[in-house]
């Protein structure tokens, strides 16, 4: 009788343990999809997708990439195949990254999109890499996984869905969890690959900046040009120094609204830029675009050459034969551009907007 009860205390606590186990795993699964609402509404288009770039330090909304298993074997090793196509696991203790230390960013094999810092990471002694943090929570995404008799949540690349790992709350603080992933659906960037590309990126690009009225809207049309590689929302054209956005915002300042755009002229013209421009808001309008009435939503090109100054005039005499009313845009010299508040910047994106313009 004693052996009986024994064994049937020792049934009772496994169910106990699974019953807690499972009811944990669903309460992770339920808690990242609630950070990732605003993932799912911010583009309401199913092959676009914002993540966190750290070339460019910015949000940026990219095309999702699906491709069919032919395409992803020919690209990726079996081992990689297997594990971010076909949701494997590779033998704990033998990933190349298991014990890997280097100061860097680690990347989806498939796809390229950063995923981990290498500040994030730390021996667990399971057996796989693992970090306490991802690089942003829009670069993965996060699914209920029901296999090997449990419940648990699945982490998967945001922009190509190739299966990483699981996550689980026994991490280290301060985040408490424990993101486990495979070194086979993992690439490294050293921080001096990154710094090198970085470096490569500035030489290359130029800036432009515009003011057309509410700087949500107008940077969230440049962002969704192809060349553009980074914007920044901020104040300039006035005479205060460190404005803020109540200060703008009193209409005293003499600054507008405005984005600075970074982009790739070998990509993108000035001249396309300048077309994006004049779609986006109307220019005959003094100091206001449709509700928003103050100087600072004056619509100004800001110019950064000369060669810039010329091609701003001549769209501008080009582009008056189409309005009706006088084009009223300043065209002045670009002085010190004032980057606004960090909750300005991608604003329309981290909510998952489109516009708000016109």
């Amino acid at each position: 009788m004693f052996n009986n009860n024994r064994w049937l205390l020792i049934v009772i606590s496994i169910i106990g343990t699974f019953l807690v186990a499972n009811f944990v795993s669903v309460n992770i699964f339920n808690s990242f999809k609630g950070d990732n609402v605003a993932q799912t509404e911010q583009s309401k288009e199913a092959d676009k997708v914002m993540v966190y770039d750290s070339v460019s330090g910015t949000i940026k909304l990219k095309e999702k990439i699906s491709k069919s298993d032919s395409e992803w074997k020919q690209q990726l090793k079996p081992l990689e195949f297997q594990v971010t196509r076909k949701k494997g696991t590779e033998p704990a203790f033998t990933g190349k990254y298991n014990k890997h230390s280097e100061d860097g960013i680690y990347r989806c094999v498939a796809c390229g999109n950063d995923l981990f810092k290498a500040s994030a990471k730390y021996d667990s002694g399971s057996g796989w890499p693992s970090f306490w943090e991802p690089i942003s929570k829009n670069n993965l995404g996060f699914k209920e996984d029901k296999s090997l008799f449990s419940t648990r949540t699945e982490v998967v690349c945001a922009q190509c869905d190739a299966h990483l790992g699981h996550v689980f709350e026994d991490g280290p603080r301060p985040t408490g969890m424990r993101y486990c992933v495979n070194s086979a659906a993992l690439d490294f960037a050293s921080q001096q690959d990154l710094e090198n590309k970085q470096m490569k990126t500035e030489k290359t690009t130029r800036h432009a900046t515009f003011a057309a009225g509410c700087f949500w809207g107008i940077e969230a049309a440049f962002r969704n040009v192809k060349g553009v590689r980074a914007t920044e929302v901020g104040y300039t054209g006035g005479d205060v120094e460190n404005p803020t956005y109540n200060e703008v915002c009193r209409d005293d300042t003499g600054h507008a609204e405005a984005v600075r755009v970074e982009y790739d002229p070998a990509v993108v013209s000035y001249d396309d830029l300048l077309n994006v421009f004049w779609k986006i808001h109307d220019p005959t309008t003094l100091n206001r675009q449709g509700p928003d009435v103050g100087s600072q939503y004056r619509s100004a090109i800001f110019y950064h050459s000369l060669e810039q100054k010329a091609a701003a005039e001549a769209s501008i005499a080009e582009r008056q034969k189409q309005f009706g009313g006088k084009i009223v845009t300043e065209l002045i010299s670009a002085e010190k551009f004032y980057k606004a508040e960090d909750y300005h910047q991608q604003y329309l994106e981290k909510r998952g907007l489109a516009t708000c313009h016109i």
